[in-house]
């Protein structure tokens, strides 16, 4: 039976492979990658610079596809539904790789950015690619450094407090309002800088953006003094790559 590696390479800094994730790259066959465009072509070169280093040449074959659009412009009621479009579109290329590209006795696998269960969709794919039952494979995960592993440990902070909880959200809920009786917040997949709404509040933000990788910036402080100087660094660095991945904690003081 076919078999799939669903390989953690975490945030983006080649060293934070881990020694599993090597041993399961030298054990692949074929690395399925999809293509984000010409503007995300430097996440598919660090990929390959990661294949280059740790696998042997000539052990392996690249398949690249390209990545289908999903509709950003979707929200409320419209967010899920135009999510689970997304993903089916991933599946159906995913089904198509995995059925034509790899043979009935060779490992393929995905190179997953940070971890594999954080906030990413590959594992569902799968699991929608396998009860459609026009492919069979088996899978195995193989976990990563994630960015807020990496973040954290970039300012040199932990994510919780003494015998206190930490949540991790998205800035979609954290619009909604600060989460019910936590204090730490990290909030991933943020487009809009939601934290500019609690600059008037005792919080204190530690942000990262391409984390691990050449171009990362990193900054921290109350949200009040930080919040400029983060939005017109993340406005220079989209403007000068074309796109942007950050990541922050939030850490609010409680009230006395």
């Amino acid at each position: 039976m076919r078999k799939i590696h669903v390989i953690g390479i975490g945030a983006g800094d080649p060293d934070q492979l881990t020694l599993q994730a090597v041993r399961a790259m030298r054990s692949t066959d074929v690395f399925f990658i999809l293509d984000k465009g010409e503007v995300k072509a430097d996440l598919t070169g660090l990929r390959r610079d990661m294949l280059d280093t740790h696998v042997p040449h000539g052990t392996y074959r690249v398949v690249e596809a390209r990545d289908p659009e999903r509709d950003r412009r979707a929200g409320g009621a419209a967010y899920s539904p135009a999510v689970g479009d997304w993903r089916s579109a991933r599946a159906d290329i995913y089904e198509r790789l995995i059925a034509g590209e790899l043979g009935e006795d060779q490992t393929g696998a995905f190179l997953v950015w940070g971890d594999p269960s954080l906030y990413d969709s590959t594992l569902a794919i799968l699991e929608e690619v396998l009860e459609r039952g026009a492919v069979a494979f088996a899978y195995d995960v193989v976990p990563g450094i994630s960015s807020v592993s990496a973040l954290v440990a970039r300012h040199r902070t932990g994510l919780n407090r003494v015998a206190r909880p930490v949540q991790i959200t998205t800035g979609r809920r954290l619009a909604e309002g600060f989460p019910r009786d936590v204090d730490d917040v990290v909030v991933m997949l943020d487009a809009h800088q939601t934290f500019r709404r609690y600059a008037d509040e005792d919080v204190e933000i530690y942000w990262g953006a391409y984390i691990g990788t050449p171009d990362e910036i990193l900054v921290s402080g109350p949200i009040a003094e930080a919040a400029p100087r983060i939005e017109r660094l993340r406005a220079e660095a989209r403007e000068r790559k074309g796109w942007i991945m950050d990541t922050y904690l939030l850490r609010r003081h409680p009230r006395d």
